[in-house]
This record gives C-alpha cells, structure tokens and sequence, in this order.
C-alpha cells in the first residue's frame, strides 16, 4: 500500500465487514509482495553488526528468540496447547498479553513464569493505534505500568505495531519490541533496519531502553495474508541470520494457530508450521544460536553498552531510516 491508502484503510479498517476486510489487504499484501523484492524478506543492509561487537554469550553463532501475541481470548485458550509443544522441544518463549481485552488467566500466567517462559504487555486494549497523538499514547501510560507492575513484566510490545521510540521511554520496561528490521506489510512500515538489537535514551530524564526488533516475517502475513502452505520463507530467513550472526526473533500468535486435526478456518494456520519451524531450526542450528528470553537479550545488550569502552555507555537511536554501519550508535 502507499501512504495514503494505507491510512485511508486503517482509519476505514474498524468499520469494514471483516471477510472483506481480509480479502482488500490480501490484494495489497500480494502487490506490496512484489514492490519489495529487494528489501523483504530479506534487507541485506540489516546485517551491519553493531560497533565493537564481540559476539553473542557462550560463543554462539546468532540469538534465536521466540515470542509470541495473545490477541484475544481465543488465543489465551490456545496458549497451552502452544506451551505443550513447545516443551515438548525443550524451547522457551515470552507471551505478551493485552490487559483490557480479556481478563488474563492467573494461573496461566504463573505457570509461565514459573516454568521458564515470560510474560509481557501488549499494549492495553488491541484495537487502535495508541501512539495517534501524545494526549492519547500518555493517558494509557499510567495503566499500562500498572499492569507491568502487577504482572512483574518488563517488556512491552505495542499492538499492530504502531511505535514511537520516543514515547515508549515513558514505560517502565527494560525493552520494547514494537519494531521490525524490514516489514512493509506493517500499518507503519518503517523498518528500523538491523536484526541485532540496540539501546533506545532521547529523554536523559528517564531511563533508556533496549529494543528487540522481529527479524523473522510474522506468522499472520505469511499464512493468513500471503497464504503461504510452507515455512520456505522462515527458513530462509533464519538462514541469512545465521550466516549474519545476528538476532532471530520471531512473533507468532496462537489466535491463528490451528491445533489438533480437522482443516484450519479462515483465519488459521496448522500449527503444525510453526513445529516444523522450530524443529528445522534446533536439527540445524542447535549447537549455533543462544536460546535466550527477551528480557535476557535486554540485559545482554545492557551489559554490553556499559561495558563497551570507545563509544558512548548508552548507544542511542532515533526514529529516522539509517543505512550505515554506524547506524546503532548514532543519533541523527
């Protein structure tokens, strides 16, 4: 989509019968598709590793992440069927839950953070851009703490994927993982343009940041938009990050997930996919990739930037397109 249209869909979107919804942004995922041959899945210029980077923890090759969005209550009551299989591979991942669209389940979230995985906040309700203006994104910021607070999370992911880097730096996170390294499928495509992560701090005020881009397409645009019956595109993408020596994380959502036998509805996808994903990538890479947390990347990155001895203690960005690779530790 060009801007335009793109604005005029989503200010359109809540208003529209949702299968035809569905069938308009197909048609503009699949001429966006092909618009960005050179620059989806795979943005080569993403690969510029950080300035003094010495590598990942235990000497692994690259960083594999998983996390996921639990959109709605339909994908709360899919989450442990999500969590069973990931057990079953021995992997982790974070669940970010929205906080006024459903009531979480308590003891859906104690069994996670007491059994190795992670829980965050996605936003506060799910529909709407948060960040339309200042007045809108910091009458939710009091209650969105609040709910990190009770929930002992410390990291945020905004819905859609709407992001003001700026702003965020009021949360009370230690991450943020509203971005992507390229993504034009996004309702706000500005990909930041790296697969490692880095140190977010405009307000000295406050403190800073660290932010966890996805490198990895999103599970949605893939099965349900582009309708993809493989997982070719993920491979190859965990591939390139493995040659690159970078940060693979992926976000998928169980609201799409479709568990069990019987064929998948409209808007769902064999789980099984997401399986096949995370067997190719433990056969392939397992002695190669840190299987980490977000919040343990985060305070790797942290202790990484205060450490790091010829360049600024805290590494900052803005919000511009930057194509350099100096890119993680200028400010322009």
């Amino acid at each position: 989509m060009n801007k335009l249209i793109q604005k005029i869909y989503y200010s359109i979107k809540p208003f529209i019968y949702r299968e035809w919804m569905l069938y308009i942004r197909r048609k503009y995922v699949l001429r966006t598709k092909l618009r960005n041959k050179t620059n989806w899945p795979i943005l080569e210029s993403a690969a510029c590793p950080p300035v003094q980077w010495t590598g990942w923890p235990h000497g692994k090759h690259f960083a594999f992440v998983l996390t996921h969005d639990v959109d709605t209550q339909k994908g709360q009551e899919k989450c442990r069927q999500l969590i069973r299989l990931e057990e079953k591979l021995g992997l982790r991942s974070s669940f970010n839950f929205v906080p006024e669209d459903y009531i979480l389940d308590e003891t859906l979230r104690e069994y996670l953070v007491t059994h190795g995985f992670e829980v965050g906040v996605h936003g506060l309700k799910h529909k709407g851009n948060m960040f339309r203006s200042k007045d809108v994104f910091f009458g939710k910021v009091a209650k969105i703490n609040g709910y990190l607070d009770k929930w002992k999370a410390v990291g945020f992911r905004a819905p859609s994927m709407y992001h003001n880097l700026e702003w965020i730096q009021h949360l009370d996170i230690k991450y943020d993982s509203s971005t992507f390294d390229t993504d034009p499928f996004e309702p706000q495509p500005d990909g930041i343009g790296t697969i490692f992560p880095f140190r977010y701090q405009k307000d000295t005020s406050r403190p800073g940041y660290i932010e966890l881009p996805y490198t990895l397409p999103q599970d949605f645009a893939l099965f349900i938009m582009m309708r993809e019956k493989n997982i070719d595109i993920w491979k190859r993408k965990l591939d390139w990050i493995f040659q690159k020596g970078g940060m693979a994380l992926i976000n998928t959502h169980p609201d799409y997930m479709h568990f069990g036998n019987g064929s998948s509805g409209n808007e769902e996808y064999p789980s099984r996919l997401y399986e096949e994903f995370l067997e190719y990538a433990k056969s392939k890479y397992a002695e190669h990739f840190w299987h980490a947390l977000p919040r343990e990347v985060a305070s790797f990155w942290e202790s990484r930037a205060r450490e790091s001895t010829n360049c600024p203690p805290y590494p900052i960005r803005s919000q511009m397109k930057i194509r350099c690779p100096d890119h993680l530790l200028t400010l322009k």
